[in-house]
């Protein structure tokens, strides 16, 4: 057997066009029918690129050099953009950005999902695509003798140092550089990584949009804090709207944020934060969409969908701490909620509580497991809502649905690739794919949500 030449070799330069977008918004390029994948390169573009990667049946590369620009293309706002692995579509129009998010939908749904002639809207836009994200998670490190906090560098552990971001809020960007200048003045050391020491990990800002509430989460390798006390008091008296300051106490050599203790140093477990009229509370561990004007998009569109009108039963898989589960008992006799995180449920059943919702019943475990027993007793489902995490819903949760056969499947998504993947799944199991919304709920990110509803064939 022949062994098939790469046509391409690291560090070598070669003259391409671009003939498409990625779903993580690379460029792709092909030399001699080989792939090479191209960050900061757009539809259209002729340039020079540098192969910075070989694989056996792909490559990676950079723009050096442009021939040829796209008329989508725009100058970042960020001054730190190029080296930093937050946003990845700031050199694209965000028009095009729109396109491109709906194109990935398609070409998902077509080459996963092999569903040729889906009716996919055009993609939901903000009306300011920035300042947007209720939360910000920052790194603290040190480099060249000072404490540093930001985001990691591109496919790196290297914190690149920020000043401000354009899609976290102002007020999180005042916080985030305070804490950088409190570590400096009150000898709290930031994490060392490559050798497992100091005390502050990461920085956690969550900011209520219609209360303007804050809580902040201190992340740290060790229980102690220097001086927490003068900590506590110089940031409440500098951002007087911090309602909450946590602890969380990570002592693991890890790439994963939380550890399994926390602790409330100053004021309340929650903030409040409100969306379509429903409060919810928010706790430091809590799941949140981090993007509140958009998932009143998304989840009106999943509750529209859904095509209640009072009298249905609904069950709602991968309930979370039930901010779906709420809009649609708005409209429905009786919903279901299940989530297999037993903090999730509590803080569901407390949001229910708060609300004066009695239409809502949760329970804690897989819904593969509970879906069924529900339905044993007699608990049938006209629809059924499901909002699973980015690797799609498990098989048996799909074939659960089928078995179930609600009039309705209504499916939030946070990956199209797992999206198509289950639809094709739910199709050849007797449903239609009646529409699919895309939402933007991640401008100048590659990252793209949709709602897509399903009817009994």
């Amino acid at each position: 057997m022949t062994k098939k030449i790469v046509p391409v070799q690291k560090n070598e330069y070669y003259d391409v066009k671009i003939e498409s977008l990625t779903h993580d918004g690379l460029g792709v390029a092909r030399v001699d029918g080989f792939p090479v994948f191209v960050a900061n390169a757009l539809v259209g573009e002729e340039i020079n690129m540098k192969v910075t990667l070989v694989k056996k049946t792909y490559a990676f590369g950079r723009a050096v050099d442009y021939f040829v620009t796209s008329g989508e293309r725009v100058k970042p706002e960020c001054g730190i953009y190029k080296q930093c692995g937050g946003c990845q579509v700031q050199h694209l129009s965000y028009e095009g950005q729109l396109k491109m998010k709906h194109d990935t939908v398609v070409n998902h749904l077509k080459r996963i999902g092999h569903i040729e002639d889906a009716n996919v809207l055009p993609t939901i836009g903000m009306q300011n695509p920035s300042r947007y994200r209720n939360k910000t998670q920052v790194p603290f490190g040190y480099a060249d003798g000072k404490v540093v906090a930001g985001f990691y560098q591109k496919r790196s552990h290297e914190i690149i140092n920020m000043q401000s971001c354009l899609i976290q809020t102002d007020i999180s960007d005042q916080i985030v550089e305070t804490m950088r200048q409190l570590c400096q003045e009150l000898e709290i050391d930031p994490y060392n990584e490559s050798l497992n020491l100091g005390v502050l990990r990461h920085v956690i800002v969550r900011v209520g949009f219609k209360t303007e509430e804050i809580m902040v989460t201190l992340v740290t390798r060790t229980h102690e804090i220097p001086n927490s006390e003068l900590l506590i008091q110089r940031l409440v008296s500098k951002y007087p709207k911090i309602k909450s300051i946590a602890q969380n106490v990570n002592p693991k050599v890890t790439n994963v944020i939380f550890g399994d203790e926390t602790r409330i140093l100053y004021g309340e477990p929650y903030i409040y934060d409100e969306m379509n009229g429903i409060r919810f509370a928010i706790s430091p561990r809590s799941f949140y969409q981090v993007n509140p004007i958009q998932t009143e998009t998304l989840y009106s569109k999943a509750v529209e969908y859904a095509q209640l009108s009072g009298n249905e039963i609904v069950f709602d898989a991968y309930c979370g701490i039930g901010t779906i589960t709420l809009f649609l008992a708005q409209h429905a006799k009786q919903v279901y909620g299940v989530e297999i995180i037993p903090e999730a449920i509590e803080d569901a059943k407390m949001n229910a509580r708060l609300n004066g919702f009695e239409n809502t019943q949760f329970a804690v475990g897989k819904s593969e497991e509970i879906i069924p027993a529900w339905i044993e007793n007699g608990i049938v489902p006209d629809v059924i809502v499901v909002d699973p995490p980015r690797k799609g819903c498990d098989r048996s949760l799909l074939d659960t649905m089928l078995e179930a056969a609600p009039d309705r499947i209504v499916y939030v998504s946070c990956d199209s690739s797992t999206l198509a993947r289950d639809l094709r799944v739910l199709i050849d199991g007797g449903y239609k794919l009646e529409v699919v919304q895309p939402v933007d709920m991640f401008p100048q990110t590659a990252h793209i949500e949709c709602v897509a509803k399903l009817v009994r064939a």
